[in-house]
């Protein structure tokens, strides 16, 4: 699976959203305005990625998503993992302790979840 740019990663997310969209209406559900065209190539894009597959309505396409973002979501933070946190899970919650990104309290609830499996 291709890491995707940041504006193919906007569009796959708009995607997941609506299930299938013509062009128009991921326009619309766009945080910054993008021009048709452009939009039209970089969902053209995915589709030779092979992220997003196409009904044809006559010359309109409806796109709609083939990877699913859980799918997406386990390729991206296993990359992260890998590239930042050395492929350790333990180095990455740290990081997010130290940057106060998570308290005490989601830890615990972590360890109940974890502790909860192994029974």
């Amino acid at each position: 699976m291709q890491k995707l740019t940041n504006k193919e990663e906007e569009i796959m997310h708009v995607l997941w959203k609506l299930e299938k969209a013509f062009v128009k209406e991921v326009m619309a559900e766009m945080k910054d305005e993008a021009h048709y065209n452009t939009l039209s190539t970089i969902i053209r894009n995915l589709e030779e990625k092979g992220f997003v597959a196409h009904n044809a309505f006559g010359n309109t396409h409806q796109y709609y998503p083939v990877v699913s973002k859980e799918d997406y979501r386990k390729r991206f933070m296993n990359t992260a993992i890998e590239t930042y946190f050395n492929s350790s899970y333990k180095n990455m919650v740290s990081h997010f302790a130290k940057e106060e990104k998570i308290s005490a309290d989601e830890l615990r609830e972590i360890l109940e979840m974890i502790e909860k499996k192994q029974k």
